[in-house]
């Protein structure tokens, strides 16, 4: 391979990859490769700013005991249908997975259940908890408080993150329906990325510290991220930290810590997994017919731009997973000797 040209892996090596070097870090192999399947499943559906990448970040609070890398979680069933699981201050893709587990089992039982996380950290996108969850069977509404980002509507100063949730609904034998979005119009990576690279940002994105509209990136991380719709949006982040944060037990609002200003405290950040057990409402030809059917609703609707075909939710991810799967998936030269010198730290079995 030319040493200028991008290093391709495949899903099984850069899995292997990332969940070593997450052992590297200090984590329990099977807890590391939890993590890894998360965070390899946001790199392929394109989600690079969510994926593997998202390691080192980890690894420098895991160095300096602000992530626990070893936790003891816990899972408590207060109810039939009702989880609540304690995350130890661990990765948050590692809790994240637990409480997806935990949610799967319960709902497997009762036809609905919820599961509320606490005590986590970051936990990677949402798509890759909903594709999971959408394979076994269950539709979900997912979710996660985050760090203040965004101020309340009408007011100036950071008092709710900007809320990352979503949902996913299967299709046997097809391509499920998935729905990946923060409440902000843009996520703080894409506007850090933007500073990065000297480029402006579309106004609607953020405002500087003074609750202006900004077009510069870095007057945008001074400021605050803009929710999508306006007061709609800063409701519908609320009723994501009142799920996610508040109902679990978790931090909420500004008593998130940030893991920039604070990278050494635990942020004790929640989420929240809403699974329904689908399998219990009609056979995998009724709910495959129905989701062929309601798709093609959507794909038959003629578009504006007749260069731009209309997309269900999940369609872009859906097409990267199926490409990564069958040519590999491109990792940076400089990511890949990040994780390659993280994994070299790992104990030998």
């Amino acid at each position: 391979m030319d040493k200028q040209s991008t290093p391709v892996l495949s899903e099984a090596e850069l899995t292997e990859l990332a969940t070593t070097a997450l052992t590297g870090l200090g984590l329990d192999r099977t807890d590391a490769a939890a993590a890894a399947r998360v965070l390899t499943l946001a790199e392929m559906f394109g989600l690079s700013t969510h994926g593997v990448g998202r390691i080192e970040s980890y690894g420098e609070r895991l160095q300096i005991n602000g992530i626990n890398p070893r936790p003891s979680i816990t899972v408590e069933q207060v109810a039939l249908a009702l989880v609540r699981v304690d995350g130890d201050n661990g990765v948050g893709p590692l809790v994240g997975m637990r409480a997806l587990e935990a949610a799967m089992a319960a709902a497997a039982t009762t036809g609905v259940a919820l599961a509320l996380a606490r005590g986590s950290n970051h936990f990677g996108p949402v798509s890759p908890y909903s594709h999971i969850a959408a394979e076994a069977g269950f539709a979900s509404l997912i979710g996660s408080n985050a760090t203040t980002t965004i101020a309340p509507w009408g007011g100036s100063e950071a008092r709710l993150g900007n809320s990352p949730c979503g949902f996913g609904f299967p299709n046997p034998g097809g391509d499920p329906i998935i729905l990946d979005m923060a409440i902000s119009v843009a996520a703080r990576a894409k506007i850090r990325n933007a500073a990065k690279a000297g480029q402006p940002i579309p106004d609607t994105w953020a405002t500087d510290r003074l609750g202006r509209p900004t077009t510069d990136p870095n007057a945008a991380l001074d400021g605050f991220l803009l929710p999508i719709g306006g007061h709609k949006g800063y409701g519908l982040a609320l009723v994501v930290d009142l799920l996610a944060g508040l109902l679990s037990g978790a931090a909420y609002l500004t008593h998130v810590k940030s893991w920039v200003d604070a990278p050494e405290e635990p942020q004790n950040l929640g989420h929240y997994f809403l699974l329904i057990d689908t399998r219990r409402l009609g056979t995998p030809d009724w709910l495959s017919g129905r989701m062929e059917d309601f798709a093609h609703i959507l794909h038959s609707t003629p578009p504006a731009d007749p260069k731009s075909p209309v997309l269900v939710p999940g369609e872009i991810e859906n097409r990267n997973l199926a490409r990564a799967r069958r040519e590999g998936i491109a990792v940076d030269h400089g990511l890949l000797d990040k994780l390659q010198e993280l994994a070299a730290r790992a104990p030998r079995p």
